[in-house]
């Protein structure tokens, strides 16, 4: 799998499987902040739930780093934290 195949498959995981199973990233990646605050303690913005997530997709690619959803997921997830960032206020 070359590094086009991983963001090809992450661009349809974000774009169409997910989002019509899940509902808007803005909406999941803030509300999982809002749990995250709220059981931390800290404010955790939707940004930042991306990149825990991403931090999660790290070590399961550290463990095991030919399983390559978790490449995908990794791409998909840095994508919707960096749309998140730049285009809500």
């Amino acid at each position: 799998m070359n590094r086009s195949d991983i963001l090809e498959i992450a661009t349809h995981c974000i774009t169409i499987d997910r989002a019509a199973t899940h509902g808007s990233v803005e909406n999941n990646f803030s509300t999982i902040g809002k749990i995250w605050s709220a059981r931390l303690g800290i404010d955790i913005s939707p940004e930042q739930v991306s990149i825990m997530l991403i931090d999660l997709k790290t070590v399961r690619a550290w463990s095991n780093p030919k399983h390559f959803d978790n490449w995908v997921d990794m791409a998909g997830y840095a994508a919707c934290g960096g749309e998140i960032a730049t285009t809500i206020d």
